[in-house]
Parts: structure tokens; C-alpha cells; sequence
């Protein structure tokens, strides 16, 4: 009887994204409400300032 290989993802993909993931540990972290709010903020101040200063 023929033995079946199984097909699975080699060390080097793995390695890719362990590595990708170890670039971006070093980064500042946001959590989405916080962006949200940021942005909110911002669009705020420029409509503010293109009613005060037209």
C-alpha cells in the first residue's frame, strides 16, 4: 500500500511571521477607541478653525 504524505507548512513561514511579529513589538499601542477619539478630536478642531477663521 502507498503512504500518504501529509503537506504541512515548513520552518521558513514560520519563521517569517515570528519574525514580522518581533519588528512590531517596539511600537506604540493604540486600542481602536483611542484612534477613534483622535480623530474625532482633530475633525472637530478643523471645523472649529474653519468657522473662527474663515
Amino acid at each position: 500500500m502507498a503512504t500518504r504524505r501529509r503537506r504541512h507548512a515548513g520552518p521558513m513561514s514560520a519563521a517569517g511571521l515570528v519574525s514580522f511579529y518581533e519588528e512590531l513589538e517596539g511600537r506604540i499601542k493604540l486600542s481602536p477607541f483611542t484612534v477613534l477619539a483622535i480623530a474625532a478630536v482633530f475633525s472637530f478642531i478643523v471645523v472649529l478653525a474653519h468657522l473662527l477663521f474663515p
